[in-house]
């Protein structure tokens, strides 16, 4: 029997990406109930028409568009996939509204689909599960990474304060740490020689990761085979933050 099969609805934000749209992969492979959300909706029908997921669409820099999508929504999971890479800048150089913009999607955005979903799965009383995709910036310090790790540093905040919180209703939470999966959209600045190869040269495994190297996990700490893990923030990184 897949793993979900007795599970509710789980919500996948940023399920337009490549990653969000792997995790749905996964997780409709394992018999879960998912729904589906995202920017591209395009993307997003082409991802039900594969997977038979629902879809649905919140702008995550809105709390009032994240409300109306989630009140009353019943809900048993949720991955907080949605974000935005926003600059390569330095704290020196950084242009303020654009760091407004990454901590709006990336912190505020996640924190409240957390809010609104976290309600539905209280209500309905069954537990849940909620996995964050953070990452590797919020470890170590990146260059040019001033925007975007300060996000994802409080996104693993947000990550831990949740699971201290909702644990009492059977909720866990935790997020995921990924190293650098290369997309058309991150090779504008890891597909630089300069950059990519002094990076990789500090990793033990030497690679990029891929989509489905990032899912899994994430499947993996939404299932039974993780009920005991919670609050943790999980380096999918190739070793590079053990160094």
């Amino acid at each position: 029997m897949s793993k979900f099969n007795d599970k509710g609805p789980i919500l996948v934000t940023g399920a337009s990406g490549g990653i969000g749209a792997a995790t749905v992969r996964q997780l409709c492979d394992a018999g879960a109930e998912v729904i589906a959300s995202g920017r591209n909706t395009d993307q997003l029908d082409k991802l039900a028409e594969e997977t038979g997921c629902r879809t649905l669409a919140f702008d995550l820099t809105s709390e009032e568009s994240i409300k109306n999508a989630l009140e009353g929504l019943d809900l048993w999971g949720v991955v907080n996939c949605g974000g935005f890479g926003g600059e390569i800048a330095t704290p020196m150089d950084t242009d303020i509204d654009v760091f407004d913009k990454v901590i709006s999607i990336n912190a505020r955005g996640a924190l409240l689909v957390t809010k609104y979903a976290s309600q539905s799965m209280v209500r309905l009383g069954n537990g849940g599960a909620i996995v964050n995709v953070s990452s590797q910036a919020s470890l170590v310090a990146l260059k040019g990474h001033i925007s975007y790790g300060s996000s994802k540093a409080a996104l693993d905040n947000i990550t831990r304060v949740s699971a201290l919180e909702l644990g009492k209703y059977g909720i866990r939470v935790n997020s995921v740490n990924p190293t650098v999966v290369m997309t058309e959209m991150s090779a504008f600045y890891w597909g630089r020689p300069d950059i990519g190869e002094p990076f990789l040269n500090q990793m033990p495994l030497g690679r990029w990761a891929t989509e489905d190297e990032i899912a899994a996990p994430i499947v993996f700490l939404l299932s039974d085979g993780a009920s005991m893990i919670s609050g943790v923030s999980l380096p999918i990184d190739g070793g590079f933050t053990a160094c």
